[in-house]
């Protein structure tokens, strides 16, 4: 449940942001959550099904400096983010097989009980353009 995984070079990932209702905590999801986690991993795990791995985020609200270019978060070391308060990270081997596992009535059945506790929830997804490792010395 919880082992490394790799992500094969050219694979589709999907940024899932949830943003729970007010009063809503991460630990009143966290049973429903890993839930859906195991559906997917369980159910759409092979050549047909297209998943690779996924990783669940919550939001810490810490912010790089080094890495950030609007000068409103400038000698700040956390944010109060409206960018949710989970992030779901889904590795697949094609867009379209995310998309026939999510429209498959088990899947429906774990994400709307997860979606009851939501305000939002959206998922946008990404090609892989690069990926790295440190080169041994």
């Amino acid at each position: 449940m919880f082992n490394s995984i790799e992500i094969p070079f050219g694979c589709s990932m999907l940024f899932n942001v949830v943003d729970l209702k007010q009063g809503v905590t991460v630990e009143d999801v966290e049973l429903l959550l890993g839930e859906m986690c195991n559906v997917v991993k369980n159910n759409y795990g092979d050549d047909n099904g297209g998943f690779i791995g996924g990783q669940v985020y919550r939001n810490a609200g810490f912010i790089s400096e080094e890495g950030s270019v609007q000068p409103e978060y400038e000698g700040k070391k956390r944010i109060k983010q409206n960018m949710g308060d989970l992030v779901i990270v889904t590795y697949w081997k094609s867009f379209e097989q995310h998309e026939k596992s999510h429209a498959d009535a088990l899947f429906k059945e774990k994400f709307s009980k997860l979606a009851a506790y939501c305000d939002n929830t959206f998922e946008v997804g990404y090609e892989m353009l690069w990926q790295g490792v440190p080169e041994n010395h």
